[in-house]
This record gives structure tokens, C-alpha cells and sequence, in this order.
């Protein structure tokens, strides 16, 4: 969310945003909009995903959606039919979504809150509140959110970040660490926590660091130096992480750096754009959207990588020749039984976006209108109630 939308939304003025409200028409609930997508998978596993709509800055309209396999039915906009006392629903901008146990996360970025719901009702438990939240990860009991630690703003003195440590049981704030300036993504690999720490709001002087914090400690007991403005950051079943460097949007290109979590260096770079990444198996389906301060336009592209043999495999995902109908990629998601490819159209940020589905062949399969700006996708093995 936040770089990029900040980033991304240039023609758009905060005039422009005060015009769109939230879900809510008065003081009645929009209901929840099926739409049959697909077949039904009887024996689905997972049994389905949500997919979790970011929304405009501003606006509060952050949403929730929710597909069955079992039925092959897509349910648009769940969360404020199941929580009517909400009064402002899930709040402004959704920034990550993911499961841990029987609880559903639901990052909420500018509402400075982790929207705690049931994972398989969607009622809410409780929220958790930590300033300008940004992504959470998950080990032994406990959740890992990072925090920019200030207000949402461009300011060359905005504040070093922090991640939290949340007990998922009590849902209490249990510990914090500083580790680097607005802190986004993170990974566990052998009981140590690593997070890409971007400096976003400091530009020109963005953070080039990953933090390694020991978890028995709760410690920052290094710091890597990769490459500016670093977001995503993605482990693979051989002992790397992947983290992606965003550039400056003009002179330095958005690159993909490999780290060694044995040696705690970095070991290879990749000449790729990386706007968001999925590791399944041994392969990483890659996306970019590009923008350049030069051209003023995005440069989109599509790739894939095998973690195994740490090469890029020069591979579009999708194969059809569909791509032309995405607009704006903006999330993606691998199902780990099908393969299916799952990506998020966003459009133009300011109007329901769209998801794609395609097979393992890269083949469009079915697409969904979603809320605005479909982002984040986490997948449910269970029984979804109602």
C-alpha cells in the first residue's frame, strides 16, 4: 500500500479522494454480492481464499471478499454484513491479510490497526492497535507486524520503525524492536525474523537494510546492506530470502536480491523489477509495475524464477495472451494444490478492480469485479460459516 499508492495515485488530488465514502449507504449494511465464478471443487483443499481490497487512501473503504471452491462462488464485500455494530467497518486502506490458526489478520494500515475476525465466520474477535501498521508474519504463538512508527507522510525526518510482537492468544502487545526506517515486509527462518526496512517516507534517503532480529531476544542483531527502498521479502524452502528493491522511480532500477540466511549476506542479484512476488515450490511468479519519474508512465512485465537453481527463467506465467485485459497488476497468489495463478487488476485505484484467475498452463480460467484495488490474498482450509 502507502509507497505505492502515494507513488502511484499522481493525478489523483486529495479533493479527489474526500469524494468516495465507505461501504455504508446511511445507516444501512451493503450487503455481500455473490457471483458464481466457477465450477464447484467438493473436495477442495484449501477450501477457498480471501482476498483483502485496499481501497483508496482516505476514503475508508477497505474490504474484504471472501471465494468458496466448494461451491465456486465469489462473495464480494463480506465483513460489514457479518459486523453490523462496526461502525466503520474495516477502515482505511487494507495493507496485508493472513491466517494463523483459527484467527484471520487483516492489517488496516491507516487506521492503525490488525482487525482480528474468526477465520471461519469473519467476526470480528477484536482489534489490535499499532501506528501506521504495515505486514505481519507468524511463529510459535506470536504475530510480527511491522510499523512505520509515525504519521503518514513524506518527511525527510519521519521517524525509525518498529515491529511489534502480538500474542496470539491474549492479542496483546507483548514486545517491540527498533529496526529500520519504515519497515515492510518480513520472513521467519530459524527462529530469526528478517525485515525489509524501505526509508520510503525519507526520500532521497531511503533505508538499504534488512533487520535480523533474534526471537528469543527480541534483539536487532544485524543489519544486511541490499539495496534502497526494499519491500517485499519472501523465504524459500532452501534457506534464502528474496527481497525486492523498489529504486528511486528514476535513476536506479527495481531489483531483486537472493540472501543467504546461513551466511546472513547477500549472494546474487537479479536485473528484474519486482513489484510483488509468490514462491510456490521451487517457483517465484514475479510481477512489475514499474513507474519512472522520466517517463512518467509504469512499465508492466511478467516473470518467473526457479528458486532452486536461483535463475530467472525469462517466463511469462501467463500464456493466453490475457495479460492485455490487466491494467494494473497489484497482487498475486499461487493456490499451493491446483497451481492456479491468481492476480489483482487494480485499475485506475479509484474504482473496482478485478481478479483474474488462470490455470496451471497460464490460461485465463474465470475472472471477478472485486472491491478497489484488489491487493492481498491469504488462502482458508476449513468449513467457511455463512
Amino acid at each position: 500500500m502507502m509507497i505505492q499508492q502515494l507513488r502511484k495515485l499522481i493525478p489523483l488530488t486529495a479533493a479527489m479522494l474526500a469524494l468516495f465514502a465507505g461501504c455504508r449507504k446511511g445507516d444501512k449494511i451493503v450487503p455481500s454480492t455473490p457471483s458464481t465464478v466457477t465450477d464447484p471443487v467438493p473436495t477442495a483443499n484449501p477450501s477457498g481464499f480471501y482476498l483483502l481490497n485496499e481501497g483508496n487512501m482516505g476514503s475508508n473503504k477497505a474490504t474484504l471478499d471472501y471465494m468458496d471452491y466448494t461451491t465456486g462462488i465469489y462473495h464480494k464485500n463480506i465483513y460489514a454484513e457479518v459486523n453490523p455494530n462496526v461502525v466503520k467497518e474495516l477502515g482505511d486502506v487494507g495493507n496485508d491479510v493472513q491466517i494463523y490458526g483459527n484467527k484471520l489478520y487483516a492489517v488496516i494500515n491507516v487506521s492503525n490497526k490488525i482487525e482480528v475476525m474468526d477465520a471461519t465466520t469473519t467476526k470480528r474477535i477484536k482489534q489490535v492497535d499499532i501506528l501506521n501498521c504495515r505486514y505481519v508474519v507468524f511463529a510459535n504463538g506470536k504475530a510480527y507486524v511491522s510499523s512505520y512508527a509515525g504519521p503518514v507522510q513524506i518527511d525527510v525526518n519521519a521517524p525509525i520503525g518498529f515491529v511489534a510482537e502480538v500474542d496470539t492468544t491474549t492479542l496483546e502487545v507483548t514486545r517491540k524492536v527498533i529496526v529500520g526506517y519504515q519497515p515492510e515486509e518480513m520472513a521467519v527462518v530459524n527462529n530469526k525474523l528478517y525485515v525489509a526496512n524501505s526509508g520510503g517516507y525519507r526520500v532521497p534517503n531511503y533505508d538499504s537494510t534488512v533487520s535480523v532480529i533474534d526471537l528469543n531476544t527480541f534483539t536487532e542483531i544485524k543489519k544486511i546492506n541490499v539495496g534502497i527502498n526494499l519491500h517485499r521479502l519472501r523465504a524459500d524452502a532452501y534457506g534464502d530470502i528474496y527481497v525486492s528493491s523498489r529504486g528511486d522511480y528514476n535513476k536506479v532500477a527495481s531489483a531483486l536480491y537472493r540472501i543467504d540466511t546461513k551466511t546472513d549476506q547477500v549472494v546474487q542479484q537479479f536485473k528484474l523489477p519486482v513489484s510483488d512476488m509468490w514462491i510456490s515450490g521451487d517457483t517465484a511468479y514475479v510481477y512489475g509495475s514499474a513507474f519512472s519519474y522520466n517517463t512518467n508512465s509504469f512499465t508492466v512485465s511478467y516473470n518467473m524464477l526457479n528458486v532452486k537453481t536461483e535463475s530467472i527463467l525469462n517466463k511469462n506465467f501467463i500464456t493466453d495472451g490475457t495479460e492485455s485485459q490487466i491494467k494494473m497488476p497489484y497482487a498475486i497468489a499461487v493456490n499451493p494444490n491446483t497451481k492456479e495463478i491468481l492476480v489483482g487488476d487494480a485499475k485506475d485505484y479509484v474504482s473496482p478492480g478485478k481478479l483474474f484467475c488462470f490455470d496451471k498452463n497460464g490460461k485465463l480460467r474465470w475472472s471477478v469485479i472485486t472491491g478497489d484495488i484488489p491487493a492481498h490474498i491469504t488462502f482458508f482450509t476449513g468449513k467457511k460459516i455463512n
